[in-house]
């Protein structure tokens, strides 16, 4: 059966029934005999079983629907499973709401038991309003409360999506160290044990030691980190290691020649070490190889801790954790760790240019709100230039107001886009793209701090220009 069969006309025995029915409704409690008759006898009646569809995304919107009986789950398909889902009920009034601007309906919603709508007709809202002046009036506060309502919804998930993006990216940075600093250990276990082998081995006389702590003082001094121009240099040099302690009967040759061209040693440096070492060669070379691979283990350790460190610092100020909400921000510190938690997509080929005055002021503001800000623009511009390209963050004292600017060298924003990007809900990104806080977002927290926003945009350069205030009344 199709939906335009499911419904049919009030039936006049049946009029009486119905209107007692709406009546249990609030909005229309305390309207007239007359007014709820008259209101029902010009409604549609419709009736839909278990698991059926009630309403189409796509389809017209014609009626207001109030609901007698029964519920629905509805949602927007076309955003597949992670779509907000709406529900409707017994005593609600939904659909085609007076005033709206819906002309189709966004949603699919299906029964999940038996339903009973009566539908009114939006070719009669005029009527309506003239008849029942305060019925126009509750369903206008109805549509007040689901635009707000839908509102909330969409930033509370646009939020939640832009943390998931931000919690990605950082759960990547935080991986890349960590797993380092994993590898880093297992490798000083392995250290340890061979240098334990070592103990067992033939060891060094005491002018021996003599001699080689003192070499070994200067060759730490005069080695630098290897800097190959390409793996081909590095295998010749491993090589040629490898060649050289083979000649001089050291066992085990291959293990220990990448040990030694990790360290930059020479053959020059090896020839030095034979005239210390002598006969203990092997082992005395094998130890220093080990010591100074430790060292550079420790190294790489102390390193991937502090980019750990680095970023869990950033995520504390990013959210301004354990502060206050308002107080006075450092707006150039503030993109420094935007930038810092935004460093897994801009580090794939952007490079960014900052331009800060030494003379910028501290602003009385909501830090993490102005962190959003941040966030939404860097990361529109990042998507601008396809992750590739230059960005210039410019930021200045201009009276009263600090000024941020954000410059990409994007393809920039269409003319037929721009009188739209602060609109709610719009977006020319895919579903799952961006960060999901929306320009909209962005307009409406810079317009509560008595700040303003704005832009331009040709393309090779698209400027985003705010301006917040240095002192403000929040």
């Amino acid at each position: 059966m199709s939906y335009a069969e499911r419904i049919s006309p009030v039936a006049p025995s049946n009029l009486l029934a119905l209107v007692d029915e709406v009546r249990k409704i609030a909005v229309f409690t305390d309207l007239s005999q007359e007014q709820l008759e008259w209101f029902v006898s010009n409604c549609q009646e419709a009736r839909f079983a278990t698991g059926e569809i009630v309403y189409k995304e796509g389809t017209p919107a014609e009626y207001m629907s109030i609901f007698l009986e029964g519920r629905i789950f509805a949602r927007r398909e076309a955003e597949g499973a992670d779509s907000p889902v709406f529900i409707a009920e017994k005593g609600d009034v939904t659909g085609l709401l007076p005033f709206s601007r819906m002309t189709h309906l966004t949603i699919t919603g299906r029964a999940e038991e038996p339903v009973h709508l009566l539908l009114f007709p939006a070719t009669l809202f005029q009527e309506m309003f003239q008849r029942m002046p305060a019925l126009g009036k509750r369903l206008v506060g109805l549509l007040t409360d689901r635009v707000r309502e839908v509102t909330r919804s969409e930033q509370q998930r646009d939020k939640l999506a832009a943390l998931g993006k931000l919690s990605a990216g950082l759960a990547h940075e935080l991986n890349n160290p960590a797993a380092a600093a994993a590898r880093a250990s297992d490798a000083l276990l392995e250290c340890l044990a061979r240098l334990r082998r070592l103990d067992a081995l033939p060891y060094l006389s005491e002018a021996n030691c003599t001699a080689i702590a003192k070499l070994e003082g200067e060759l730490r001094s005069e080695l630098q980190p290897p800097a190959f121009k390409d793996q081909l240099e590095r295998s010749d040099r491993e090589e040629s290691i490898t060649n050289w302690l083979e000649s001089h009967n050291v066992p085990e040759a291959w293990k220990l020649s990448p040990l030694l061209v990790d360290a930059n040693l020479t053959r020059d440096h090896l020839e030095r070490y034979l005239v210390a070492a002598g006969p203990t060669l092997p082992t005395a070379l094998m130890r220093f190889a080990t010591l100074l691979e430790m060292e550079r283990i420790v190294g790489q350790v102390a390193h991937s801790t502090k980019r750990i460190s680095t970023l869990v610092k950033a995520i504390k100020e990013y959210s301004y954790m354990d502060q206050s909400p308002v107080q006075e921000v450092d707006i150039v510190r503030g993109i420094e760790t935007t930038l810092a938690i935004m460093e897994h997509k801009l580090k794939k080929g952007i490079v960014v240019t900052r331009e800060f005055s030494p003379d910028v002021p501290k602003v009385t503001a909501n830090g993490g709100e102005l962190n959003q800000i941040w966030t939404n623009l860097i990361d529109n511009a990042a998507d601008a230039m396809k992750e590739k390209g230059k960005l210039r963050v410019r930021v200045t004292h201009e009276g009263d107001y600090v000024l941020v600017e954000v410059i990409d060298n994007g393809s920039g924003i269409p003319d037929d886009v721009q009188p739209h990007i602060f609109e709610p809900f719009f977006t020319t990104k895919g579903v799952g793209d961006g960060t999901g806080l929306g320009l909209d977002s962005v307009q409406r927290i810079v317009r509560k701090m008595r700040g303003t926003i704005n832009f331009d945009s040709v393309p090779g350069e698209t400027r985003f220009q705010v301006r917040i205030p240095i002192h403000q009344s929040m």
